[in-house]
């Protein structure tokens, strides 16, 4: 028992105070009166003190202790831990250490807690696991012997913005976006890792007719779209029985037998290029969705080598021209150096491993082709 309130090491209190409840069977900060616990060890704390060491107990049995306050951080984007050390934080697009240390059995606990409510499991035999937590966040853990220096968290806040087009561009290249969408636009947006796809294939679906029934296909649900008729769809894991998977490319099929009038899928990066590419050959316009790459050309590439793993056997020739075909304009983001996302480039698509810039850097350098599919 803790008595000189002057010495108290909260710290170490609250280490004491959640073994205490953890020894009571606590699994929720409900089952267990904390503040009494908190009394019968260090009787002596201030009613501020009390409260403080009974909040971070509370956050350790039912939330993720440490990380409740960089979670409730707006301006936190990505949460790392690399094992036993520092938690390090990306703000603003900079990474850098925080003053938070985790040790093992921290980062354990934080494990446990952030995979159990998503029915998997993570250990020797299966060392990583991707999930979501409640806040819409992902969360990707990978563990030992895989990990050399002990579990490692990597979590993408759920920060999507709802912006528009003038924040990714100047106002003749968001207009120019605009009216592809308006005019039923395929369009791919593509980009690095970080780069801000997602929020700028948000800000192009809130061009889209608010009358139009849309259908979102996504790995982890984060779209948020204004539109009053959206029907969200969101691949599924297997279970730790190996049952119940769920992937984009069921999806992306289940989705074009649901009547959509545009068809959103979050990203491509498997099998479910082809199916995607086939449906907007075959009468479903305005389709938008993201892929990883360093550019227009790139992306065409990309959706290629997707589509060939779709296993069907079709020649590469007639992928790429079913590509060409389906594909309009390929919208180019990344993130700048004061870690804005802009838009670098549009490029249009004008055959097989082929296309033309029709805006870069914030300037219109080309005209359209494509007549009414993007406008006057």
């Amino acid at each position: 028992m803790i008595g000189e309130n002057r010495s108290v090491d909260l710290d170490g209190l609250v280490d004491v105070v959640h073994g205490d409840a953890l020894d009571r069977g606590a699994n929720r900060a409900a089952d267990v009166d904390l503040e009494r616990l908190v009394m019968h060890h260090a009787p002596l704390l201030s009613a501020s003190q009390r409260l403080e060491v009974s909040r971070r107990v509370a956050s350790r049995v039912s939330g993720l202790g440490a990380l409740d306050d960089l979670l409730a951080d707006p301006v936190v984007s990505e949460i790392m831990i690399n094992g036993p050390g520092p938690i390090w934080v990306e703000r603003h697009g900079e990474i850098h250490a925080t003053d938070i240390h985790l040790d093992r059995d921290e980062i354990d606990r934080l494990v446990e807690r952030m995979v159990s409510p998503t029915g998997r499991r993570v250990d020797r035999r299966s060392p990583w696991v991707d999930g979501r937590l409640a806040d819409g966040s992902r969360v990707n853990v990978i563990v030992p012997p895989i990990a050399l220096d002990g579990p490692c968290i990597t979590i993408r806040r759920f920060v999507l913005r709802r912006l528009s087009l003038d924040s990714f561009a100047g106002a003749e290249v968001a207009e120019m976006v605009s009216e592809a969408v308006r005019n039923g636009a395929n369009m791919i947006v593509s980009g690095g890792t970080g780069a801000g796809k997602t929020t700028l294939l948000n800000a192009i679906a809130g061009e889209i007719d608010p009358r139009s029934r849309i259908v979102t296909v996504e790995d982890s649900a984060e779209l948020a779209l204004p539109h009053p008729h959206v029907v969200r769809l969101e691949a599924r894991p297997a279970s730790v029985e190996g049952v119940g998977l769920v992937t984009i490319r069921d999806l992306v099929r289940n989705a074009l037998r649901m009547r959509p009038d545009r068809l959103v899928v979050g990203e491509v990066r498997g099998g479910e290029a082809l199916d995607m590419v086939q449906a907007l050959n075959t009468g479903h316009a305005g389709c938008l969705s993201t892929c990883h790459a360093n550019g227009p050309l790139d992306a065409l590439r990309r959706i290629e080598s997707l589509a060939v793993m779709a296993g069907e056997g079709l020649p590469l020739p007639a992928i790429r021209q079913q590509i060409s075909a389906a594909v309009d304009l390929v919208v180019q983001v990344a993130r700048t150096r004061n870690g804005s996302r802009r838009i670098m480039s549009v490029a249009e698509v004008v055959g097989p491993d082929e296309v033309r810039v029709l805006a870069a850097d914030d300037v219109v350098t080309a005209p359209r082709t494509r007549g009414d599919r993007f406008g006057a």
